[in-house]
């Protein structure tokens, strides 16, 4: 009996069960990849939107920079060379007028004048000594007086706004003046107001000119009346007459005060000429009708172009077929 057990002891098979191979992950089935995929293609629709906007972002900083400046560079306080790039679109910018409440050229301005009883007239030389001592005083108290210089010439008082190494009148490259500047040029503008003489604003730059210096790019020329349009701008803010203003100049660097250094800061200014009554009336004959013209050849006769007998032979050959 025992052997017969030891035997089928010895013929028994070891069975060994497997696992059927299924995992914890195949309880839940591919709906998570589903659900992954659309989170991922959400980020991705997040992204694109937030690069448009930036993207969109970045040209309107670039179009502001390019409508406000002159260049991409702007201007410190020291004596930096001005180096300057060169922006894309009109040479002469539109220069927006700043917003104030009053002092706009306009109908106000001349209801204004209307109801102003007398305005002064300065003529001598005393007189427009006396008109530069008011200006010092007030470039003083603007903490411009190192920036402010004025000469009395035959055709009126010259008086110069410039750039030291310390303090400059704008911005670096750009048309925009700097906070005091503007300031100065406002609490000059009643002055101005109250004052019969016409003046000339001339703007100037040195010599250092734009790495782009094509033709049609944008230069010294287009800088130096874009500074003019600017200094202009704040004076009619102020409260000055638009009237006041006979001319607007840019001289680029063809004018510079320091001749030896034509890079220098001092070169690079607004001057405004307070002209006389007949320099004055001698730039408004220079450039308005001629009062005589003379022939270019001998024997040629002349006519001027508001001659009755030249607009009766005009409309006598309109009128032929």
């Amino acid at each position: 009996m025992q052997a017969s057990k030891k035997g089928a002891d010895k013929h028994e098979a070891t069975i060994v069960k497997r696992g059927g191979g299924k995992h914890h992950d195949d309880e839940h089935g591919g709906a998570w990849k589903v659900a992954f995929a659309d989170f991922c293609m959400a980020l991705m629709a997040l992204f694109l939107v937030l690069w448009l906007i930036a993207a969109r972002d970045a040209q309107q900083v670039k179009t502001i920079v390019r409508d406000n400046t002159a260049s991409g560079l702007l201007e410190g306080t020291g004596g930096k060379p001005e180096i300057k790039s060169s922006p894309a679109g009109s040479l002469i910018e539109r220069f927006q007028l700043p917003k104030s409440n009053g002092g706009a050229e306009g109908p106000a301005a001349g209801a204004r004048a209307n109801t102003s009883t007398t305005r002064t007239k300065y003529e001598s030389p005393s007189e427009l000594a006396a008109l530069a001592h008011q200006l010092e005083r007030m470039s003083v108290d603007a903490g411009l007086a190192s920036n402010l210089a004025t000469v009395i010439t035959p055709d009126g008082l010259r008086v110069m706004l410039h750039d030291t190494d310390r303090q400059g009148m704008f911005v670096r490259g750009s048309p925009l003046p700097t906070a005091r500047f503007a300031k100065l040029l406002r609490a000059m503008a009643p002055l101005f107001e109250n004052m019969e003489n016409q003046m000339l604003i001339v703007g100037h730059t040195d010599s250092v000119q734009y790495t782009n210096a094509g033709p049609t790019s944008y230069s010294n020329w287009s800088l130096s009346v874009n500074r003019a349009l600017a200094a202009r701008a704040e004076l009619l803010v102020g409260g000055m007459r638009g009237e006041s203003i006979l001319q607007l100049v840019g001289m680029a660097d063809r004018a510079p005060i320091d001749a030896a250094h034509p890079d220098a800061s001092v070169n690079r200014r607004i001057e405004l000429l307070i002209l006389t009554s007949r320099q004055s009336a001698g730039m408004k004959a220079m450039f308005g009708t001629p009062a005589a013209t003379e022939p270019l050849t001998q024997d040629a006769s002349t006519s001027r172009t508001d001659d009755p007998a030249l607009k009766e032979l005009r409309s006598q050959m309109a009128k032929k077929p």
